[in-house]
């Protein structure tokens, strides 16, 4: 009998009944919940007079609609200037209260990103079946774990019964072999891999990244490549655990210790797909050739090297593809033939569940330490995914540095990556972003995003426009 993937192993190990039409019943380790997609969840329960069927496997935090500046920050909940993210964080603290569920609250110095605080935490875990109402959850499976991001009735249905309906996924293993060059970094792994199978590539998969790049990668850059999984077309992303991930887990809060660890360390051990595992497609890129990545236009798959030329919508034979092209090149304001290194941010944003980490945000302040920001840059935010990173960066002296060049130093939160708080481009303006979407209007209306690298972020900051951060690390 054939070997089984890790995304096999997972499921086998979680399937309460497979039924006839392709559907199962899948049994729910872990529920995240924030502000956004619980408020109609909770108010499910209430009217059909349920309970959480286990109110202990949820942790709540908010982290949408949460403000990043200081000063507003402070004075908790009921100082949120808008009247709706207001309204929506307080819904999310009277829920938690009424259901007793955990929630790391505004101020809580364990309060962050939810995709930052689940693994941060420990509440994250090798082997789990991990759901939030957020597509970036597919973040949680560098860890080993099946995560994926759910709906709001999905949301009130794992509540009540800590199950769910689902189908089951075709495997897809991603392969990067070599090892990456001095300053190209997982964002760039990850933006190569979706520039070659594009945002549809996945569609219908589980991922799993292995090779050697990536069991070199820490478990921050695995993170980074399991949260972009989705923007590859997929649902879920996952890495195999080994002495890494088992590292990262050891001693935090939520974690098994003492002879619970022990037995659990057995158990992580055998999460990784058989030799003779069969996937239904494989890729395989080599690392030593991927370079610094840049998008350019209104989809992921629409990124280049930074040595790159933007693309000649005439040169283009497939209709559909040149109508996107041309339209993309409209809305970003950009000239077919141009280069990537022509472009000139308006405005920098390093955060996001993509890279808001503290390994992200030393790669940034590496770049900047000693140098100020361009005089053409309006605003260079960095906001750190959780207090907690906060609190170390600000240990490590992170803080001073970008302070120093001229940059703003945030409280954690989701800020500019979604534009659903006070954090927003404005019409026309181009950002370089550390997030993990490019779409029309995605971080303010007629705002301009291009994904990029912490490092070639803080590069761009410096310089005025998108450069090679290798050449500035030499």
């Amino acid at each position: 009998m054939a070997g089984k993937t890790l995304y096999d192993k997972l499921w086998l190990s979680h399937l309460v009944e497979a039924r006839e039409d392709g559907s199962a019943l899948i049994y729910i380790d872990r529920q995240l919940i924030h502000e956004v997609t619980s408020p109609q969840a909770f108010e499910g329960l209430r009217l059909a007079g349920r309970q959480p069927w286990r109110r202990d496997a949820n942790l709540a935090v908010p982290d949408h609609n949460v403000p990043t500046d200081s000063l507003e920050r402070s004075g908790g909940v009921a100082a949120i200037a808008d009247p709706v993210s207001r309204l929506q964080v307080q819904t999310l603290d009277e829920n938690c209260a009424d259901f007793d569920i955990v929630e790391f609250e505004i101020n809580d110095v364990r309060q962050g990103i939810v995709h930052v605080v689940g693994p941060e935490q420990g509440a994250t875990l090798p082997g789990m079946t991990v759901v939030c109402g957020d597509s970036h959850t597919s973040t949680h499976g560098a860890l080993g774990a099946l995560a994926h991001g759910i709906g709001t009735s999905e949301v009130e249905h794992a509540l009540a019964t800590q199950c769910l309906i689902q189908q089951k996924m075709k495997n897809m293993l991603v392969r990067i072999d070599g090892r990456l060059q001095t300053g190209v970094t997982a964002k760039d792994a990850v933006l190569a891999v979706i520039g070659e199978i594009g945002t549809a590539g996945g569609t219908g998969y589980a991922i799993e990244f292995g090779g050697e790049v990536v069991r070199n990668m820490s478990m921050e850059g695995r993170m980074t490549m399991c949260n972009m999984s989705i923007e590859a077309g997929a649902r879920a992303g996952m890495v195999a655990v080994d002495d890494t991930t088992l590292d990262y887990v050891r001693g935090r809060p939520y974690a098994p210790r003492d002879d619970l660890w022990e037995r659990a360390e057995v158990a992580w051990r055998e999460l990784h797909s058989d030799d003779d595992a069969q996937f239904d497609r494989v890729v395989v890129l080599r690392g030593e050739e991927i370079k610094p990545q840049v998008t350019w236009g209104t989809s992921p798959e629409m990124v280049l090297p930074v040595d790159g030329v933007l693309p000649d919508p005439a040169a283009e034979e497939n209709p559909t593809r040149r109508i996107a092209i041309e339209r993309a090149l409209q809305y970003m304001g950009l000239e077919a033939g141009s280069r990537i290194t022509d472009i000139r941010p308006d405005r920098i944003f390093i955060g996001s569940c993509t890279n808001s980490r503290i390994e992200d945000l030393r790669a940034a302040a590496e770049v900047v330490k000693g140098r100020k920001i361009a005089p053409g840059i309006k605003q260079a935010l960095v906001v750190p995914g959780s207090g907690e990173v906060k609190r170390q960066a600000e240990a490590e002296g992170l803080h001073t540095i970008f302070l120093e060049a001229g940059m703003e130093w945030r409280e954690p939160g989701c800020s500019m990556c979604l534009a659903m708080n006070a954090d927003k481009l404005g019409a026309g303006e181009h950002c370089a972003s550390t997030s993990n979407r490019n779409f029309e209007g995605r971080q303010g209306f007629g705002g301009r995003t291009h994904l990029v690298s912490p490092a070639m972020a803080a590069a761009a900051a410096v310089a005025g426009h998108f450069v090679d951060v290798r050449a500035m690390q030499e």
